[in-house]
């Protein structure tokens, strides 16, 4: 069992720090989105959220993000967020899970999510993922084809674009990586006028994120402690 107090604590001094952020960049703490990210922690951690007030968990795993939602499929009003890479054969179970996918980064992926979708169901809430690197191998698109994925995902009828995510680079100054998403973000709001979200910043750069427009942020072990061991 989760200590609550203890979780409770940190929940509640990592919002009064968002909620800092946020006075200090000119903006209203209640336009900007906290998801807890639960990433090897129980099924019984996310449940200790919930009862806490917490609505929004992310998950970058297709197999943990699967059985943590059948476990808990009580928590009727959990909105789950999958932050994590997605091989395009787990895009049915990816779809099947989550409430919002925040890493499409290339066209066959939107076209396996999109064609995923059941008759009559509403489309998936997805973000674009940018890759702020030089390095090809990280999770994302490049920053020259973000325009033309995102042209690319509002066609595809199962997908609702809804904006752009990215990882702050380790060997650069995080506020000035979120500074270029975003720009990015108004060039996929010129092909989406309404993909508005900024789906940025971690437990160490959630404030420079906040600093640039970050409408969600990916939060973990400021919240939710160290990860477990893995057996």
């Amino acid at each position: 069992m989760t200590e609550v107090a203890p979780l409770a604590d940190r929940l509640a001094l990592l919002d009064e720090r968002v909620a800092a952020a946020a006075r200090t960049a000119g903006r209203d703490p209640a336009e900007i989105t906290r998801i807890v990210v639960t990433k090897f922690h129980p099924a019984q951690l996310v449940r200790d959220l919930h009862a806490l007030g917490v609505r929004d968990v992310g998950e970058n795993r297709q197999q943990e993000i699967s059985a943590k939602r059948a476990e808990l499929e009580d928590l009727a009003d959990m909105r789950w967020h999958f932050v994590g890479q997605i091989q395009t054969n787990k895009a049915r179970a990816v779809r099947a899970a989550a409430s919002v996918v925040h890493s499409v980064d290339r066209t066959k992926l939107a076209d396996a999510l999109s064609g995923a979708a059941d008759a009559g169901t509403p489309p998936l809430d997805v973000l674009v993922q940018i890759n702020l690197t030089a390095d090809a191998g990280r999770g994302g698109t490049n920053e020259s084809d973000v325009v033309a994925l995102a042209e690319h995902v509002a066609g595809c009828a199962g997908l609702r674009l809804r904006g752009v995510m990215a990882v702050a680079p380790l060997d650069e100054n995080p506020a000035a990586a979120f500074a270029r998403l975003a720009e990015h973000a108004a060039r996929v709001r010129a092909v989406v006028p309404d993909a508005s979200w900024i789906s940025a910043g971690m437990t160490g750069d959630f404030e420079e994120a906040i600093a640039v427009g970050a409408t969600h942020l990916r939060i973990g072990s400021a919240i939710t402690g160290n990860r477990p061991a893995r057996g």
